[in-house]
């Protein structure tokens, strides 16, 4: 079993920008990563695809066209391709130019000043690519000591703790997600990631009883964010972390 670095544990939730400060900067973007990190998040929630070439790129839907100028479905561009698309100018024009950013990307600008949260975004059991690309950067850049992976997929879990066993993961799941609940028992995960919706103060506590973390999106509400916290909430995933840093600090 995989545990979380205690250099992480605080007297306090850990505030993760969800998609980067992403009411502040387009959504999973180099900005919005650096704009959390300079408003004092401990890290960053984001969401992995794998290229058409077979690259991990940051971007949370299948396909582009909800927050980019270009249409189609990541697994089906190029990194090359991707790269041409502005995923800036439909935030705010002040953002044109703004790239998909890699994974690697991201490392590079946040991976020693930030906590990374990595979801993974898998759709297939039997092919493990995206995980293997991940761990595999994530070893080349030596920053096992600074993400950690979630994902609403069991199987993405079980085939990432098969290549990194020393990397904790978070199992989502939401109202719906009773699949992932059904499966909990059998999936790797050193914590639950449930919105926040789903929680109450017995719950996290029985999830500490059995040695889990709780991570919970998407906390915006600062009176909410308190009241999780009183309860012993291990993490807040958020899309204003200014917010809750100003509240809960």
């Amino acid at each position: 079993m995989a545990t979380f670095p205690a250099t992480w544990l605080q007297h306090r939730p850990l505030i993760l920008g969800h998609r980067g400060a992403s009411h502040a900067a387009p959504q999973n973007t180099l900005a919005a990563f650096r704009k959390a990190a300079e408003m004092g998040a401990d890290g960053v929630e984001l969401d992995v695809h794998l290229s058409a070439d077979g690259v991990p790129v940051v971007i949370h839907d299948a396909r582009v066209d909800a927050t980019t100028d270009g249409k189609g479905a990541v697994a089906e561009l190029t990194l090359a391709q991707l790269k041409l698309l502005d995923a800036g100018i439909r935030f705010d024009p002040a953002f044109a130019g703004e790239r998909i950013p890699t994974l690697e990307e991201v490392f590079v600008a946040v991976g020693q000043r930030l906590i990374i949260n990595i979801e993974l975004k898998a759709f297939s059991r039997r092919d493990a690519a995206l995980e293997l690309a991940v761990v595999t950067l994530v070893r080349r850049l030596g920053l096992a000591d600074r993400v950690w992976f979630s994902s609403f997929k069991p199987y993405a879990l079980t085939q990432a703790r098969s290549l990194a066993p020393e990397i904790p993961c978070g199992l989502l799941y939401d109202a719906l997600g009773i699949g992932a609940r059904l499966l909990r028992p059998i999936t790797p995960h050193e914590a639950l990631h449930p919105h926040h919706g789903l929680l109450s103060k017995a719950r996290i506590e029985r999830a500490h009883g059995r040695g889990l973390w709780v991570a919970t999106w998407t906390v915006d509400d600062v009176a909410r964010a308190k009241v999780l916290a009183e309860w012993g909430i291990d993490a807040l995933i958020t899309n204003e972390p200014e917010r809750l840093i100003a509240a809960l600090r």
